[in-house]
């Protein structure tokens, strides 16, 4: 058997486990459904102000009202919201809103944001004048948004001609295929290089990038690098500022193992 099929093996019955793990958690809030269904149904039939109950056919209730007992077709089970607190995922959470107090605060007069969440990237052009940059079209669209198709390898810009820039968790991606990108093992350096090129002396470039105490490709997903190797990639341009998100928590002291660091970078005037 080759190295291939072996590793898809691996890498399958690793995939099949979790489906199995998350099957299983659904499965075992199948009897807490069911009670809430039922305690839905005794209250369709019992009025609310506490008179005598009455009846309720199933799928009816008052004219237009919508409170009648649902139909089994009309079941819709989602059995793993009810959690003890409201699930974030810290990443995405930390260094969207980092990125966004970091840009309002400079306001700048034209801001371009290359393959960000586009979340996070509609929400910022409410407040700043955005253009996105990506190699896959939004399906959707909304009138304060710019949308122009395009790579972070080859932007359509003019060198040194925009005042703040933004590509959040995107660089290490690149050149791993992941998102329809040529494959290239040194996609990371020559994206860096490339948003780098388009920002104007005196102008922002806000980065988030993976970290890890060891350079690391976690193919196809991807890359996390040393800080040293990232600080060394940023010259010429000056660190502004610096936050680290390790685990929960977001803050300035770097930790160890794998995080994310987000970087707001100053190209020199």
């Amino acid at each position: 058997m080759t190295r291939e099929a072996l590793a898809t093996l691996r890498l399958s019955a690793r995939s099949l486990a979790r489906h199995v793990r998350e099957w299983y958690r659904e499965s075992s809030q199948w009897p807490w459904f069911w009670r809430c269904y039922r305690k839905y149904e005794r209250s369709c039939h019992g009025p609310a102000d506490g008179r005598a109950p009455q009846t309720t056919p199933a799928g009816t209730g008052a004219p237009g009202d919508g409170r009648g007992l649902p139909s089994l077709g009309d079941l819709y089970p989602c059995l793993t919201d009810a959690t003890a607190e409201t699930p974030l995922e810290p990443i995405y959470f930390y260094q969207g809103c980092w990125a966004f107090e970091r840009i309002f605060a400079r306001r700048p007069e034209r801001h371009v944001d290359v393959a960000s969440d586009a979340f996070f990237v509609a929400l910022l052009s409410k407040v700043v004048l955005v253009t996105m940059v990506d190699i896959r079209p939004l399906p959707l669209s909304i009138p304060s948004l710019e949308f122009r198709k395009g790579s972070v390898l080859a932007l359509p810009f003019a060198d040194g001609s925009l005042p703040s820039v933004s590509s959040i968790c995107v660089i290490e991606h690149i050149g791993l295929g992941r998102y329809g990108d040529p494959i290239d093992p040194w996609g990371t350096e020559k994206s860096l290089a490339e948003l780098k090129r388009v920002v104007r002396p005196g102008g922002d470039l806000y980065l988030s990038v993976p970290l890890d105490d060891e350079r690391r490709t976690y193919f196809n997903a991807h890359r996390a690098f040393t800080e040293p190797y990232l600080l060394e990639m940023f010259r010429p341009f000056d660190v502004i500022d610096r936050k680290y998100i390790f685990g929960q928590s977001f803050g300035d002291v770097i930790g160890s193992g794998f995080g994310t660091g987000c970087y707001h970078l100053r190209r020199p005037a």
